[in-house]
């Protein structure tokens, strides 16, 4: 059972880890070496010849290709850690017959790690963009990992509970974000605001992709191995 699941998660997240590393090369790291030029004070928003305008840099990804392997690998390990926790959960799932897992459930289970590590944390904390200002590194991290074992046990309690109990599951998910995560009290950022705007859509959009390929290979490789 144990090498079936380190197996099916290592390979999954390979596979997945690696995609994700290439959407983020093709999305997310042009506007964030952008946002790289307003935190080192290379261009300046806001100010620049009295107006609020600055023009936009056809940057590319650059030709740092330690840093770019750096990338690839951290991604690779990250989905490859991901991946363990996913298929733990579906094996758990299995043992307790609550579900038979296929391929076609996994890209559920993709989402549904989506949801609980990227996107009800970025609600009230989403991806920053080098050059915006966030409030103090403590609490935000503390709200953060309440947030993703909240909302990963509301999402369980949904998909598995019965009557009340799946009431609870939406209860894990709110209580978070009425809490609220840690702000600040002025906005005093140097990055104009569209391109931290489309640095978070585009970070979230390509972990999404990253975890639905990642459900799915998950699940594909865990009953391929059965």
């Amino acid at each position: 059972m144990q090498r079936r699941m380190l197996s099916s998660a290592l390979f999954a997240g390979f596979g997945a880890g690696l995609i994700a590393a290439l959407l983020q090369f093709y999305f997310v790291i042009p506007t964030l070496l952008e946002g790289e030029l307003y935190e080192s004070g290379e261009k300046i928003h806001f100010i620049l010849n009295g107006t609020s305008t600055s023009d936009r840099t056809a940057i590319g990804i650059g030709s740092d290709w330690f840093r770019h392997s750096m990338t690839v690998s951290f991604n690779i390990v990250t989905y490859m850690g991901y991946g363990l926790i996913l298929v733990g959960l579906m094996a758990l799932a299995e043992m307790r017959g609550l579900t038979t897992v296929t391929p076609r459930q996994g890209i559920i289970w993709g989402l549904a790690g989506f949801v609980a590590i990227q996107l009800a944390p970025a609600v009230g904390l989403p991806p920053e963009l080098p050059g915006t200002i966030g409030a103090e590194l403590a609490p935000r991290q503390a709200w953060w990992l309440g947030t993703l074992l909240s909302s990963a046990v509301g999402l369980w309690l949904i998909a598995f509970g019965k009557g009340p109990i799946a009431l609870l599951g939406v209860a894990f998910l709110a209580i978070p974000q009425i809490i609220g995560a840690p702000q600040l009290d002025t906005f005093w950022g140097v990055a104009p605001p569209e391109l931290a705007a489309e640095f978070a859509t585009l970070s979230l959009g390509s972990a999404a992709a990253g975890w639905v390929l990642l459900g799915w290979l998950c699940s594909y490789f865990w009953t391929r191995s059965a």
